[in-house]
């Protein structure tokens, strides 16, 4: 049928249905993307920063529970 040229549009369809595929793969990517994003910059916005041991050194320093010396010290443990 088609003189000998029917199998030619099997390629043509079989390309466009895997365009199809790509573009919807592609769209729920997308989505899927978008919703991480929102979700994710929404769950930071009300939390403060973590604090970090050198946050908590100096809390318990300044709250008298530990010399200057110790403070020192463990500063530069901190650091290292």
């Amino acid at each position: 049928m088609w003189g000998g040229y029917d199998h030619g549009w099997a390629w043509v369809m079989g390309f466009g249905m895997i365009g199809v595929v790509l573009f919807w793969a592609l769209v729920i990517v997308a989505i899927a993307a978008l919703v991480k994003w929102i979700a994710g910059s929404r769950g930071t916005a009300g939390r403060p920063p973590e604090k970090t041991a050198l946050d908590y050194l100096k809390e318990r320093y300044a709250r008298g529970e530990i010399a200057r010396e110790e403070f020192v010290q463990k500063k530069r443990d901190l650091e290292a």
